[in-house]
């Protein structure tokens, strides 16, 4: 009896030492498992601690937003690139093939030089339009050019105003008005920085190193208005291109340094004999208008915007209703 009592309690006490052992097994596995998993588990849960969510509302994988989130990087790049290209220093004056107002420079001179010279007959547009182009050399001034822009504003008119680098300087205002140009929408030229004929022109012949040298400095006038990234490759020689002698050194040097001369083939008088009155200018314009015959369709109108040409600005509301009545489109130059 005794013995059995003593087996009994050895079958015991080994199954307590084997159930210790089993719980020590298992207590030591539990520790190595969370000694290898729990710190992998912490971090996947910072990673997805504040997770995008998608249209769905569920949350993406960490992959997947990390791909992302390079590309809208990569998306934000290349649209900063694309604005930086475009914010020119310029006052927001646009070339010829941004504005919807504006012609090529190079196809209106080439027209207006072969009109002039007989190389070229009416009609000369390919796209079957009448276009004329309303200019105004010697501004900007503080009189004229300001009511100017208010006319061109009510008919809803652009126009291109060959500027002197010596107006521009002249007072503070004026260099206002050229911005109020752009502003506006109107195409700016340059007409020299002198406008002075015994510099350009001694003894009647073209001095290219003069001329050139003034317009470079009328254009840094331009550009210490409008911004240093503005340029024009337009221009008008005082005078006209064809008024002079060694022409063709001048035009050498303009297609090297890629300006285009545009002259004109119609005119309201109003720089040329004695002073005429608004009903004159508007006589002066119809005739030389009319001049050209009835297939013109490319016209280049010379006025001016100057000091002292009240009276151009008086005709112009008439200017621009004639050139309506008869079927004309305005343009720029640029």
């Amino acid at each position: 009896m005794n013995q059995n009592r003593k087996r009994v309690n050895r079958r015991k006490k080994r199954q307590r030492n084997q159930a210790v052992l089993i719980a020590s097994i298992l207590v030591i596995i539990g520790i190595f498992v969370g000694i290898k998993f729990i710190p992998r588990q912490q971090q996947e849960h910072v990673q997805i601690a504040n997770p995008s969510e998608n249209q769905n509302g569920t949350t993406d994988n960490t992959e997947s937003n990390n791909k992302e989130q390079v590309e809208n990087n990569k998306d934000e790049e290349n649209d900063k690139d694309k604005v930086e290209e475009n914010n020119l220093d310029n006052s927001g004056y646009l070339s010829f093939e941004e504005d919807p107002n504006a012609d090529d420079a190079a196809i209106v001179a080439e027209n207006t030089k072969g009109l002039l010279n007989g190389t070229k007959h009416y009609p000369v547009r390919t796209d079957g339009k009448k276009v004329v182009y309303l200019t105004f050399d010697d501004g900007p001034s503080t009189t004229n050019t300001p009511q100017v822009l208010d006319i061109l504003d009510k008919y809803n008119v652009k126009a291109t105003f060959f500027v002197l680098g010596s107006s521009i300087d002249k007072n503070e205002e004026a260099k206002e008005i050229l911005k109020e140009q752009v502003k506006r929408g109107h195409a700016i030229a340059n007409h020299t920085y002198s406008h002075d004929y015994s510099y350009l022109y001694p003894n009647r012949v073209m001095n290219v190193d003069n001329i050139i040298s003034d317009l470079e400095k009328s254009e840094n006038s331009m550009k210490a208005v409008l911004g240093k990234d503005f340029s024009t490759r337009v221009i008008r020689l005082p005078g006209g291109y064809w008024s002079w002698e060694g022409r063709t050194p001048m035009k050498e040097a303009m297609e090297q340094d890629g300006y285009y001369n545009v002259d004109w083939n119609a005119l309201d008088k109003d720089a040329e004999g004695k002073p005429k009155n608004a009903d004159e200018l508007l006589q002066c314009t119809k005739e030389t208008v009319e001049a050209l015959g009835p297939n013109a369709d490319s016209v280049v109108l010379l006025m001016h915007d100057t000091y002292g040409k009240e009276e151009t600005v008086k005709a112009l509301p008439r200017i621009i209703e004639y050139l309506q009545s008869e079927g004309y489109e305005f343009r720029t130059i640029k």
